[in-house]
């Protein structure tokens, strides 16, 4: 009888959320266009506020996407990759309204926020302190606006392309407002893996991750075609839009001024008693 061994394949488990710019950048991946020998990749798709909520209470997922504002409650079992993050340069999320509120009276109104830990309610918090804001799942914001359950929403996501045709009004766009203060990107979500795989693990799926963002980006047309199943109302040109704004070079790699923005966005939401306790930032290169 033949004799051998077969090698071991060890199962990384990925979760991120249903929307065309993380399935475009985890394209490579998901597709098996691109492959680790040993290592097979598991996929799970939930909104990023379900993924903020039970990286909290567990570390189940072995990478998982995370709202910013998430990262100092998981701080103790997840590590921030260096790559795969979504980054507004001078655009980020919204107010929108039926009215064209200024913000002293937009800070009277109740507003729909899409998860309490999404880096959209940090920032929210603090250019608009004190505001009174209810939980309202992203893709049911507009519609709530609309039909006058609430006066203005916070919308992320694909609903930064769309409100206009809806007939809402931007009352304050989020990365233009952090720029102002700060001078920086807005740095929104990204993706974290457990501490406790090891160095090596930690470089081999940066790699893996940098290796299918690069694989979307030079096959734009292909990726694009699978993302488009999670693209909520946009048609191609759109997508590819929204896309853009959210995969691109700071995806491969934050760059120094990136991850500033991100040690700064948490500093200041803990000196503004947003965040309760102190973060330290931490990459897992």
């Amino acid at each position: 009888m033949p004799t051998g061994t077969t090698a071991e394949v060890r199962e990384i488990g990925i979760a991120h959320s249903p929307d065309s710019d993380d399935a475009f950048m985890f394209y490579g991946l998901a597709s098996e266009k691109v492959q680790v020998p040993g290592y097979r990749f598991t996929h799970t798709l939930t909104d990023i506020e379900t993924l903020n909520q039970k990286a909290m209470r567990e570390a189940f997922y072995d990478v998982t996407a995370i709202s910013f504002h998430a990262y100092p409650y998981v701080q103790d079992k997840y590590a921030l990759m260096p790559c795969g993050g979504s980054v507004g340069e001078c655009y980020g999320p919204m107010i929108v309204s039926k009215r064209a509120y200024t913000l002293d009276e937009v800070r009277r109104v109740k507003i729909a926020i899409p998860g309490h830990l999404t880096t959209a309610n940090l920032v929210l918090q603090m250019a608009l302190p004190g505001v009174e804001t209810e939980f309202v799942p992203f893709d049911l914001i507009i519609p709530q606006v609309l039909a006058g359950k609430y006066d203005a929403g916070l919308i992320i996501h694909e609903g930064q392309l769309t409100y206009g045709r809806d007939g809402l009004t931007c009352v304050l766009d989020m990365g233009m407002w952090w720029r102002e203060q700060t001078g920086l990107p807005l740095p929104l979500g990204g993706n974290a893996i457990r501490r406790d795989l090891g160095a090596d693990v930690h470089r081999m799926m940066n790699q893996a991750l940098r290796d299918s963002v690069s694989y979307a980006l030079q096959h734009r047309e292909e990726a694009l075609a699978h993302a488009m199943q999670y693209a909520r109302d946009l048609d191609t040109s759109s997508a590819n839009r929204f896309v853009g704004m959210y995969v691109n070079e700071r995806t491969l790699d934050y760059g120094e001024d990136g991850k500033e923005a991100i040690r700064r966005l948490l500093a200041m939401g803990h000196e503004r008693g947003v965040i309760p306790q102190a973060v330290h930032v931490d990459f897992a290169e």
